[in-house]
């Protein structure tokens, strides 16, 4: 295969698929929240089935993205981008079509599945395709370029709802998997890793699958329940069990999934602490926060969806500062600094009640959300990956992706729940207005408590890491790719 060159037409064909496929389990995953209150009352759905909109799409993507990466380097990166970028598409038909809240939770969970086959492989494509001098300008690209997609995505979900129904949000995506499809097909470069495992890790699949899902379901079920049900015990006892199950699973493969040995070195573990508990928060600030915004103070589907846009226009700005800022002083303290700026924006969000007015209570929160953003995300995605060896710059990637959206996943499920919701519903007012205060002062804690964390394990600076013995030059020695961290 003769390597892609950025800047040529054949260069611009792969970013393009790999920008646009990548976008659709992005934004479809952003834009969602933004529809949950037209959702709530166009299929009578409780807390819980919002919830699990919610949660089925994080679910099945956060058990199965790790293997979408192994899948890809073995049976080729572009076989499984286009599978999953096919697979998205027709399960976002079914969620366009489903007449009812049981039915559009079981499409977005075969959505989920989709974003995970695709997702790995966008990054490890422009890796494998493009030349290595190249490689950072295309990766830069594509991250910028996601960015603005990202930036559009609440503007269109807005404006698609405005216009007509919370079912354009899913078939919109038809068309543009097809363009998708149709620019991989003919000028996106196959490739593969020959050294890949030819076994997978089944029993770890299995387990984690069960120990996310089990817990999930429990937590979702409490409110409307209680604590004594056996429809919320049984869930949380299996959850727990198969999650210990999947930690023993993974010490005695020959072929884990998830290896152990990784977490021997201080600074990976205390990242993924870290992201842990930041991204647990801001699961439930992408949650709730749209949907406060129109169900408590008044704004309609477009304007709570702009409401969080300077977010991603700070992000946009200033992540590539941050990121120098934590190569120049070490990533402590922007570790350290950013989280509790987020905290303090939380406070602040915790604020925003009936009517509103956008410039002077929710603008200045949004604005210090997206500074404590910028300063905390690179730095945490270089730890994460840097602390590894380049030879597991895949798994390192992989590991910390996988744990962003797992927090995002169980946040969803137990946040409703410790700020008091019980059986009451997310598109009252009266009903949500207290549990959503509570929620954000949670999510503000979460923040200080990663912000105590990274400044107790992350190292000052991360120690010289010997280089891959391997090269992305030499074909008789396969690199290992890097999949999306979590920046993305």
């Amino acid at each position: 295969m003769n390597p892609v060159r950025y800047g040529t037409p054949a260069g611009r064909l792969v970013l393009l698929a790999t920008v646009l496929g990548s976008s659709l389990a992005f934004v479809d995953a952003t834009v969602v929240n933004l529809a949950l209150p037209e959702l709530g009352r166009s299929l009578g759905a409780s807390a819980a089935g919002l919830q699990w909109t919610i949660n089925g799409y994080a679910l099945s993507l956060a058990s199965l993205i790790l293997v979408g990466g192994s899948l890809g380097d073995r049976f080729g990166r572009k076989r499984i981008f286009m599978a999953g970028v096919a697979w998205f598409a027709l399960a976002s038909l079914l969620c366009g079509l489903a007449p009812n809240i049981e039915l559009l939770i079981a499409a977005r969970v075969l959505q989920g599945i989709g974003g995970a086959l695709l997702t790995p492989g966008a990054l490890a494509i422009l890796e494998a395709s493009f030349a290595p001098e190249d490689r950072a300008k295309a990766i830069g690209a594509w991250s910028g370029l996601g960015g603005i997609g990202g930036a559009l995505g609440p503007f269109l979900g807005g404006w698609l709802l405005e216009i007509g129904s919370w079912r354009y949000l899913f078939l919109i995506n038809v068309p543009v998997a097809a363009l998708v499809l149709w620019v991989a097909a003919r000028h996106v470069p196959e490739s593969r890793d020959p050294g890949a495992a030819r076994r997978f890790d089944v029993a770890g699949l299995l387990l984690g699958a069960a120990g996310l899902g089990g817990l999930t379901y429990g937590f979702t079920a409490w409110p409307a329940h209680g604590a004594g049900s056996p429809v919320v015990l049984i869930p949380l006892v299996v959850g727990v069990l198969a999650m210990v199950a999947f930690v023993v699973a993974e010490i005695r493969s020959s072929h884990p999934m998830v290896p152990p040995e990784i977490f021997h070195h201080r600074a990976f573990t205390g990242a993924n602490l870290v992201t842990f508990l930041v991204y647990a928060a801001n699961g439930g600030v992408f949650f709730l926060v749209v949907v406060n915004l129109q169900v408590v103070a008044g704004y309609p589907a477009l304007g709570a969806g702009l409401a969080m846009l300077p977010v991603t226009v700070i992000m946009l700005l200033l992540s590539a500062r941050g990121g120098a800022l934590g190569q120049r002083i070490g990533p402590r303290i922007p570790m350290t600094a950013g989280p509790l700026l987020c905290g303090a924006a939380l406070v602040l969000m915790s604020m925003i009640g009936a009517d509103a007015p956008y410039l002077t209570r929710v603008l200045p929160a949004v604005v210090l959300f997206g500074l404590g953003l910028a300063l905390l995300v690179a730095p945490l995605t270089a730890t994460a990956l840097g602390a590894l060896d380049d030879a597991h710059a895949g798994i390192a990637s992989g590991v910390n992706n996988a744990v962003a959206r797992a927090a995002g996943l169980l946040s969803v499920a137990v946040l409703p729940l410790a700020a008091g919701l019980g059986s009451g519903s997310l598109t009252e007012s009266a009903e949500l207005h207290p549990v959503y205060r509570n929620a954000m002062l949670i999510c503000a804690v979460l923040m200080a408590v990663g912000a105590v964390t990274a400044f107790l394990v992350i190292p000052v600076r991360l120690p010289a890491k010997p280089s891959a013995k391997r090269s992305f030059c030499d074909p008789a020695s396969p690199p290992v790719h890097p999949r999306p961290a979590t920046t993305q």
